[in-house]
């Protein structure tokens, strides 16, 4: 469109600013010249004009010569209204009796007979209609017969030259091109600014967009221009923007999120590694001097270690969580017999941490199966008890685990008699190193990703995962999964 425009509006412009000027040219050369209705062609095609010219030129001399025969006797007149008629580039001949009496033109006598018919076929009506055309002089020739003042007969002729810029002509069309000029110039610098607002100057904000990305600078905005094509590019680049500034964020948080992993769990690891370290040494120094006291401690360095391994284990997962690439071997489990088995193993850490719990599965001894890797799912069990057992803090801890049957899904339940979660937090605990607790201590330690992983494995099996608590007497972790069921054979 804007291409266009800058074709198409000077011409407007032209044919709007030109045509009253070229009708007032018209109407004055047609005035002028004896021209009625001269139109566009008439002017371009301007044999009417020249024979208008012509014809003038002969009937002045031939009313002179009717006033005053005597004239066209008279050299010096003859040269003096040749001269005047020069102008429209005509030369007068006169023709007496046959012969060349006064000849206007740098040719030869002879040279000019040439050209003319003879005498006696020019008519004898005076009328000034009849005209010769030569076309290799290509001269416009006007006879008119004429009387001398002594009875001889005669002619007078007129020459006007067929090639040639009417009078004025010239000046007129250079004014109409230094016309033409000045609106092209005019429409372009108008056309260039609007061009300029309305493309150069999106681009150059689309430039400058580009060098403040380039430098790292993503907080700015770019202004629509009102050009369809340009706002649509403006809002691409917007949203390429954007996003960059969410990754750049993202980035910045993973970022900080990394090294508070790092110091949780490097502080986390210090911990059972004194424990380690000091019942060691209690051992090798023959404090543990019987059987009972070593078994005692052989058993915590025995959880510590487990303790430490499991930080590790959350951190390998976590860099495969943070990469999308978490191992899946998905296979057919009962689901039943699955819970059986992960609370077996969690029987030992209960005991060992003086905590009481209750077992109800309501799908033991069914054939209901599950989709899923056992491992991860193993993980998915001990990160919810492991991060239950970090907030208890009453005397009597209680753990309470129920398998629920729920039609096409099983709803596994984690209670304990924690401390509770305040409602502004419970949303928040799947999320990636949050912390209900703003300040760490070795007691509860944890590195802030275990429930993260919990919520990433879960929706990787298609389940889903939530918390419901009142603060200060207890809180319950549920997770689902779908059943899996036979498809059945068309009978």
């Amino acid at each position: 469109m804007a291409f266009l425009a800058v074709i198409i509006v000077p011409i407007i412009l032209m044919t709007v600013m030109l045509s009253q000027p070229l009708s007032t040219r018209l109407r004055a050369y047609g005035e002028t010249y004896g021209v009625e209705n001269l139109s566009y062609s008439g002017l371009m095609n301007n044999s009417m004009i020249i024979e208008s010219i012509a014809a003038g030129e002969a009937a002045r001399l031939a009313e002179a010569a009717d006033a005053d025969p005597s004239v066209l006797s008279n050299k010096e007149f003859l040269e003096g209204f040749n001269s005047d008629i020069s102008a429209n580039q005509s030369f007068v001949v006169v023709r007496k009796n046959g012969r060349i009496f006064f000849n206007g033109s740098a040719l030869s006598d002879d040279e000019i007979a040439e050209k003319l018919p003879e005498a006696e076929e020019v008519p004898d009506d005076r009328s000034g209609d009849w005209m010769v055309i030569r076309s290799d002089m290509l001269s416009l020739v006007k006879s008119v017969n004429v009387e001398f003042a002594d009875g001889d007969t005669g002619e007078i002729i007129i020459f006007t030259n067929m090639n040639q810029i009417l009078p004025g002509m010239a000046r007129w069309l250079r004014d109409l091109v230094v016309t033409c000029i000045l609106i092209l110039v005019l429409t372009s610098l108008v056309m260039g600014v609007w061009l300029y607002f309305t493309t150069i100057n999106p681009l150059m904000q689309l430039k400058k967009g580009a060098q403040s990305i380039r430098d790292g600078n993503l907080d700015f905005e770019l202004e629509k221009s009102g050009v369809q094509e340009l706002d649509e590019v403006c809002e691409d680049f917007e949203e390429m923007r954007k996003r960059l500034k969410e990754s750049a964020e993202e980035k910045v948080a993973s970022d900080s999120g990394n090294k508070e992993l790092i110091r949780n769990i490097s502080h986390d690891l210090k911990t059972p590694l004194t424990a380690i370290r000091g019942y060691c040494e209690g051992i090798l120094d023959g404090v543990a001097g019987t059987p009972e006291k070593q078994e005692k401690y052989i058993r915590t360095i025995y959880n510590k270690a487990n303790e430490m391994d499991r930080l590790i284990n959350e951190l390998t997962i976590y860099s495969r969580i943070d990469t999308n690439r978490i191992p899946y071997t998905f296979t057919k489990i009962n689901a039943g017999t699955f819970m059986d088995d992960c609370v077996d193993e969690l029987k030992l850490d209960f005991e060992s941490r003086d905590i009481k719990y209750t077992y109800t599965n309501e799908i033991a001894g069914t054939d209901t199966v599950i989709i899923g890797d056992a491992e991860q799912l193993t993980r998915v069990i001990h990160n919810i008890v492991s991060n239950s057992m970090k907030y208890m803090d009453k005397p009597e801890k209680r753990i309470d685990i129920r398998v629920l049957d729920k039609d096409d899904f099983i709803q596994v339940e984690f209670e304990d008699n924690g401390r509770g979660i305040a409602n502004s937090d419970l949303p928040k605990i799947f999320d990636r190193f949050y912390r209900t607790d703003a300040s760490r201590n070795s007691a509860r330690g944890g590195s802030g990703i275990g429930l993260s992983i919990v919520k990433k494995i879960l929706e990787d099996h298609g389940g889903s995962v939530w918390a419901t608590s009142r603060e200060g007497e207890w809180t319950v972790v549920h997770f689902v999964l779908r059943k899996y069921v036979e498809a059945k054979a068309d009978e």
